[in-house]
């Protein structure tokens, strides 16, 4: 049995994701080390300038000025061919970058599209709108920018090396002392463990704040209906104080690492000074030794730009890491498992066999246990029960949001795992309780439904759900964008487009999930009627809290703790005295309260 290589973690993940251009980022890295090795050359060029100058300083007429033009052209050369390699090493950095961007971006949007529906419900939008929008998108940054710089970050080092020990052992160990010390210090602030416990809490507080406050964003309304301002949306507010806080206390913490590290790689001569103080009265050639020391004092001056662009690069890269590490734990997650031989249902009743279901796998979290119903072709079937027993729960359960941890949940007899997910989600048309709506036209909204459906066939559905009076008083009536400007649907509205929908796409199995909630009474009505026209030979499960909604149900099944209570038709279980009886007679009781002037009371 082949075992899966684990993915790599940090840096060399981001090295495996850039590698996947290979050539192409291959390109990129050596002209950035060639770029690098070029903008060396007119310190090489000034040291031979210099060279010229002290050997001829007491008659200058004898200067080869020929040499010295040469010498002129060669820091000219060599700082524009260090600019025209940088160019070619970001255009093949770049072209690496967005493939790879397209790509990773490509492969994330299928992925999040095979989970189970469930996982959408339990991750907020936020999270996921942070991963693709940030995290991956961070990469390109690294790709393009980061990536060659830290190659030829690496190369400079190596290059300074070789110039530093070429012309005077001595005064380049002087300069080699503090770089090293550099090095040391950058160690204790980023090779430490508090360093990657930042990194974690650093996108966690992100996160979070990014979280909340597209939840403030979305609650706007509230807020402002209460005059409240961004200190009573405690989560926002909240968050945004932690990630200040915390973010202030890492920079202080590291603020005496980071000073000393500015204060070694930005002084390099106040090493070299003492040891040519030290060494200038043991000097064999004089010249030689002067020429040496002027050329390592101007070079000292370039070593700081590098080596501090090696820095911020290496954190910058580790962010990005981080970033990475939290997309790959959604690439890890296991999609909608296919069964290897796909089976068809021939008609469609839905069975609930023996199902008991745990959210997460926690057996301390039981939503479901051992339920057994059937929801007959051509019936209604009622789901009915207080907050939180477990009726969306079981309507989740059919489209395979989740699959059931025992027991079966099967379509004309083939269970729901052994259908090819695509044929599952054709024969089931699910119409949410949270109502989503697309910003596009009302006529492209409802032909998600079924892009091959006439127009005909879109407005008889409107019909149907009771939209079509309300779209053609609209602007463009079935051409109206939603969210718009003047744009403006109710709640009632907004669910009866989702219930066209529903029948527009004319699936064999309806779910609806508290569909009439926001429907007036005289709407309710219509919408019934329409249902029992348009849903003939249809299995139909519908979960409501409003008992005049399923009245009319060819069965009715309480669930009670994620258990089945009782089950019957409406005036079986009123007559039985049980749960159903209780909660009939509260909901019509509920209906004749009134409120006047001084009191509310109920007129028994």
């Amino acid at each position: 049995m082949n075992k899966i290589k684990p993915r790599k973690v940090g840096m060399a993940r981001l090295w495996q994701l850039a590698s996947t251009k290979k050539l192409l980022v291959i390109c990129a890295c050596i002209f950035s080390v060639a770029s690098v090795t070029a903008s060396f050359s007119p310190f090489i060029a000034i040291y031979f300038i210099i060279e010229s100058l002290l050997t001829h300083i007491s008659d200058l007429s004898t200067l080869d000025t020929g040499y010295m033009m040469r010498l002129g052209w060669l820091a000219a050369g060599g700082a524009i061919a260090a600019i025209l390699l940088n160019f070619f090493s970001l255009l093949c950095s770049h072209i690496a970058a967005f493939t790879t961007l397209y790509k990773l971006k490509l492969n994330f949007a299928q992925h999040i599209a095979s989970l189970p529906l469930g996982f959408h419900t339990e991750n907020s939008t936020g999270k996921l709108r942070k991963v693709v929008d940030e995290n991956i998108e961070k990469l390109e940054s690294f790709i393009a920018h980061q990536l060659p710089d830290l190659v030829g970050s690496f190369a400079t080092p190596v290059i300074v090396l070789v110039i530093l020990f070429v012309f005077d052992w001595r005064l380049g160990v002087a300069s080699f002392v503090p770089i090293v010390l550099s090095y040391l210090v950058q160690m204790l602030v980023y090779r430490n463990e508090s360093s990657k416990e930042f990194l974690k809490n650093y996108q966690d507080s992100l996160e979070d704040m990014n979280n909340s406050a597209v939840e403030y964003i979305r609650g706007m309304s509230v807020v402002k209906a209460f005059n409240q301002t961004v200190y009573s949306f405690r989560r926002f507010y909240d968050s945004i104080k932690t990630y200040g806080k915390f973010v202030l206390g890492y920079t202080m913490a590291c603020e005496n690492y980071m000073t000393l590290f500015m204060v070694i790689i930005q002084n390099v001569y106040l090493f070299l000074i003492p040891v040519i103080i030290l060494i200038s009265g043991h000097a064999g050639d004089y010249t030689r030794f002067a020429l040496s020391a002027i050329f390592y004092l101007i070079f000292s001056m370039a070593l700081p730009a590098a080596f501090t662009k090696l820095m911020y690069v290496s954190q910058t890269g580790k962010q990005i890491a981080d970033g990475i590490e939290r997309m790959d734990k959604i690439l890890d997650v296991p999609p909608l498992p296919e069964p290897a031989a796909p089976k068809a249902p021939e008609r469609y009743d839905v069975s609930f066999e023996n199902v008991t279901f745990t959210y997460n796998g926690e057996d301390e979290a039981v939503a479901i246990q051992d339920v057994s119903f059937t929801a007959g072709q051509g019936q209604v079937t009622a789901l009915v029960g207080p907050s939180g027993s477990g009726k969306s729960t079981l309507a989740h359960l059919i489209p395979r949001f989740y699959d059931v941890a025992e027991g079966a949940i099967k379509i004309g007899g083939v269970d729901v795992r052994d259908m090819k997910s695509d044929d599952l989600m054709s024969i089931v048309s699910f119409v949410f309780q949270d109502v989503f709506l697309f910003k596009q036209s009302i006529l492209d909204n409802l032909l998600i439904g079924n892009k091959n459906a006439t127009r005909e066939d879109v407005i008889r559905a409107a019909k149907a759900a009771q939209c079509h009076e309300f779209i053609e008083k609209l602007s463009q009536g079935y051409d109206t964008p939603i969210g718009t400007k003047n744009v403006h649907l109710s709640g009632g509205e907004r669910q009866r487009l989702v219930i066209a929908r529903a029948i527009l796409k004319d699936a064999p199995i309806i779910v609806l999930d508290e569909a009439t909630a926001f429907t007036d009474p005289e709407n309710e009505q219509k919408i019934q009627k329409a249902f029992e026209e348009l849903m003939k030979d249809k299995t139909v499960v519908i979960i409501a809290h409003r008992l005049s909604t399923v009245r009319g149900a060819d069965k009715i099944y309480v669930i009670d703790e994620g258990k089945v209570a009782e089950s019957g038709t409406h005036e079986t279980l009123v007559a039985n005295g049980g749960r159903y009886s209780q909660m009939w007679g509260s909901y019509t009781g509920a209906m004749r309260w009134t409120i006047s002037g001084k009191e509310a009371s109920a007129n028994a």
